[in-house]
């Protein structure tokens, strides 16, 4: 309810005005969305825990890279029940990103439309609020980019440098080379970039390593790539990033990315393309369109291991993880799954 007050005040804002307030918020006061637990459900919760790429998540519903880029609200992520986040995403220097405004809500839709292009920090910060907040109650990833002034042949050594810095203050870390944001960053979807870049990170770091990918590539050149990553030592995939498909939304914006329910569906289609061809080889992480429990369970059945938030979060608020939380453990009950493994690509086997 109190989220339902403040959201009619944040939503008579310009988007990233309220995102900023919202973040601030969190960030200062960690404990104020602190989840409460409905009695009949926190011994249930266990239901829920499970263990991908060699990490214990508590349970499969993580906050996505892009809401906190500068690791300033860690505590309120654990605060608010989720089982991981991810910050990021974030460049080697810092960065203003593209000219403003860049972020447009469409109520009606349940959408936004960002064109941020990489605004961050930087690694400096990134480090200093790392070393403050780690480890943390939950796992951490960092999503890490190259700068826009990167030139194309030196992308690899800014990816490098954010791995080899952060590696040892995150629980993960996230390659970022599909936001449609970053002129030419798209263009490193390609065989060779990510088989060099993955074999490289892997030669630095022992930690998980992750592809994520676009929605809009086609499904055979997706599969493609990841198994390129995989040969090459990546350890999950997260489909996908926002799209740049505008006509799945009417009255967008010709440039920026997609999130939220129109993508709903070209995220499923990716994951189930995904499934058919590396489920039980590797873990996927389903983003996009995610908005409620019945969203998430069915991602969960459809091969993915994990799911994460953004644009489902920013409408339905702090209480939006214990929800989805709670409806899985209904719907896992009602339909005989003892835990979110069972559950995991259940309609696979079918």
């Amino acid at each position: 309810m109190g989220y339902r007050s403040a959201k009619r005040f944040l939503f008579l804002l310009p988007p990233e005005d309220a995102h900023s307030i919202s973040l601030l918020t969190l960030s200062t006061f960690p404990s104020l969305f602190a989840e409460c637990c409905p009695p009949g459900y926190a011994g249930k919760m266990g239901m829920l825990s499970r263990s991908v790429f060699g990490i214990k998540f508590s349970n499969p519903v993580g906050m996505a890279a892009g809401f906190d880029k500068n690791a300033d609200a860690i505590a309120a992520m654990c605060s608010m029940g989720f089982g991981f986040a991810e910050v990021g995403t974030v460049t080697p220097k810092p960065q203003r990103g593209n000219p403003k405004p860049r972020m447009f809500r469409y109520e009606q839709h349940g959408a936004l439309q960002n064109s941020m292009g990489f605004n961050n920090k930087g690694l400096a910060h990134l480090i200093r609020r790392l070393k403050a907040s780690y480890p943390a109650r939950i796992p951490i990833g960092a999503n890490v980019g190259k700068n826009k002034d990167t030139p194309q042949k030196n992308a690899m050594d800014d990816y490098l440098l954010m791995i080899s810095e952060a590696k040892d203050l995150c629980d993960y870390l996230v390659i970022n080379v599909s936001s449609p944001n970053t002129a030419g960053l798209r263009d490193l979807q390609n065989e060779e970039f990510i088989s060099d870049l993955f074999s490289s990170a892997r030669k630095q770091t022992g930690r998980p390593l992750l592809l994520k990918i676009s929605p809009d590539l086609k499904a055979s050149k997706a599969v493609y790539l990841c198994k390129a990553a995989m040969d090459n030592g990546a350890s999950g995939i997260i489909a996908t990033n926002t799209t740049v498909d505008y006509s799945i939304m009417g009255g967008s914006k010709g440039f920026g990315g997609i999130s939220g329910l129109p993508l709903k569906e070209k995220s499923i289609a990716m994951l189930r393309e995904l499934s058919s061809e590396l489920y039980g080889r590797i873990p996927l992480i389903s983003v996009g369109g995610i908005f409620s429990g019945d969203d998430a369970y069915e991602r969960i059945a459809c091969g993915a291991s994990l799911v994460q938030l953004y644009t489902g979060f920013i409408f339905g608020g702090p209480g939006l993880p214990l929800r989805i939380k709670t409806r899985m453990i209904d719907l896992m009950e009602k339909n005989g799954f003892e835990s979110i493994k069972d559950l995991e690509g259940s309609s696979l086997r079918r």
